[in-house]
């Protein structure tokens, strides 16, 4: 069962979302702004267990769409004279020894070359592990507060992934450097500097960056993760399903802590691309993707099957996701939530990659 805040009924999106929820989601909200209007609905389960549909603009922890974000305020300060973006992060963060060749760009854009704190994977299929963030070791401190310095001086403790600039690699660590960057320009905590240059500037009611704070606002559909339980006996494991909807984001830090919701997404992105939070020549910088994985400064620059380009960034958080797409002229916006059951195994994930297909070719395909 879903539900819908305006007249006009999609059936097509309708069929895509229980599309989705059968490919094993829990539940799914949908927000879609096109020449045809506004339309948002939601199906599935907020909770499992429960009968209830998901909130239609509940409360999500929004994962590496908060990248997005941190990029903003950065290139914000960037416009302020405060930042120079081809300028080296060393110079405002030298307590770190951080290579002098690793520029401002380089962080927003991932091609430092710095360890990725959440473990590298290579090419050759081999894994160098970071900190703990799934399985039973996760789920046992997810309480656990860690500094952004802390996850930083990890990364560095580490080899370097390539020389700075020489490549493109996902790396957290860049945007936990980001953090510490905007705040020791600004002398203030990051949410603060986020408050104030975005959420309050737009009206983003929903959208909070907690930092250690394990709480979702309400309302909001519940996040869960599966895990084997080898103390079951017997002749093996017993999986576990907990609900991890409360937990302190420090983990990822401003890789991926923010809380939002599709309505202030829409918001956000149509604003980002609208020209509303950066000048036009710093716009067209983040806009501008690496050849290798078409990333700009936080944000993918993706082709659609039509021929066209959509500015987009996505994230998962254990047992939470969000999707932010908008055309370069914000005509259309597709922000989604979901809420599922996580596992080391990541089993959502092709599912994962076949909703988000069919949502890009529905809103964006023609």
């Amino acid at each position: 069962m879903s539900h819908t805040v305006t007249a006009q009924d999609r059936p097509e999106l309708r069929k895509i979302l229980q599309e989705i929820v059968d490919s094993g989601f829990t539940g799914v909200q949908l927000r879609v702004r096109d020449e045809r209007g506004d339309w948002a609905a939601s199906a599935g389960l907020s909770q499992l267990g429960e009968s209830a549909a998901p909130p239609v603009d509940g409360h999500v922890r929004i994962g590496s769409n908060t990248k997005t974000f941190v990029a903003t305020v950065v290139l914000q300060l960037v416009a302020d004279g405060l930042i120079g973006l081809d300028a080296p992060v060393a110079g405002h963060l030298p307590e770190f020894g951080l290579d002098p060749r690793i520029t401002v760009r380089m962080l927003l854009q991932h091609t430092s070359g710095i360890f990725n704190f959440t473990g590298e994977y290579y090419e050759d299929g081999s894994v160098a592990p970071g900190i703990p963030w799934q399985g039973k070791e996760w789920l046992d401190n997810r309480f656990r507060t860690y500094r952004p310095e802390e996850l930083v001086r990890l990364a560095l403790s580490k080899p370097a992934r390539f020389e700075p600039g020489a490549d493109w690699s996902y790396s957290n660590t860049n945007y936990v450097l980001a953090r510490l960057l905007i705040e020791k320009v600004t002398g203030r905590p990051v949410a603060e500097g986020m408050r104030q240059r975005i959420l309050e500037p737009l009206g983003l009611t929903g959208t909070v960056a907690p930092t250690t704070e394990p709480d979702v606002p309400e309302p909001h559909a519940h996040a869960y993760y599966r895990y084997e339980d080898g103390t079951a006996g017997g002749d093996g494991a017993r999986e576990t399903t907990v609900d991890v909807t409360r937990q302190n984001p420090s983990w990822i830090s401003s890789g991926g802590d923010m809380i939002s919701t599709t309505k202030d997404l829409q918001t956000f992105i149509s604003a980002l691309v609208g020209g509303r939070l950066l000048p036009a020549r710093l716009l067209a910088e983040m806009c501008a993707p690496h050849p290798k994985a078409g990333y700009g400064l936080g944000v993918f620059v993706q082709d659609t099957e039509g021929g066209g380009t959509v500015i987009t960034h996505n994230g998962g958080f254990a047992g939470h996701a969000a999707l932010m797409y908008s055309t370069p002229d914000g005509s259309r916006v597709l922000t989604v939530a979901l809420n599922y059951v996580d596992d080391t195994a990541m089993s959502l994930a092709e599912p994962f990659q076949k909703a988000t297909a069919a949502l890009l070719k529905e809103v964006f395909g023609n």
